[in-house]
């Protein structure tokens, strides 16, 4: 399954594992349905590593899941960071707290 993000940069088509991580990709597909994501700026943008975005605030600090609530890490071995363009969920420094922030490598 894919979405595509919106930006005003021209659109980024985003790939999603949901069988290998199905509640990630669950919250970020409500999100994204809801409007959530909407007027987010990528408030992180390190060159030549990633764009962070997914904070309404555009703090970095805010943000939530549709659970309300911090979730926990789905990692697959299968799913690696390996080059450009690949999505993960950002947490806090944390394990198992994830919310609706996301980066693009």
């Amino acid at each position: 399954m894919s979405v595509t993000l919106h930006t005003d940069l021209g659109d980024i088509k985003i790939e999603l594992f949901c069988e290998a991580v199905p509640k990630t990709c669950e919250n970020f597909l409500a999100l994204c349905a809801s409007g959530y994501y909407n007027d987010c700026i990528f408030h992180r943008n390190i060159k030549g590593f990633i764009v962070q975005t997914g904070d309404p605030s555009g703090t970095g600090k805010g943000g939530t899941s549709i659970w309300g609530r911090k979730f926990e890490d789905e990692f697959q071995e299968t799913l690696k960071h390996s080059g450009r363009g690949i999505i993960s969920m950002a947490n806090s420094g944390h394990s198992d707290t994830n919310g609706s922030q996301f980066f693009i490598t």
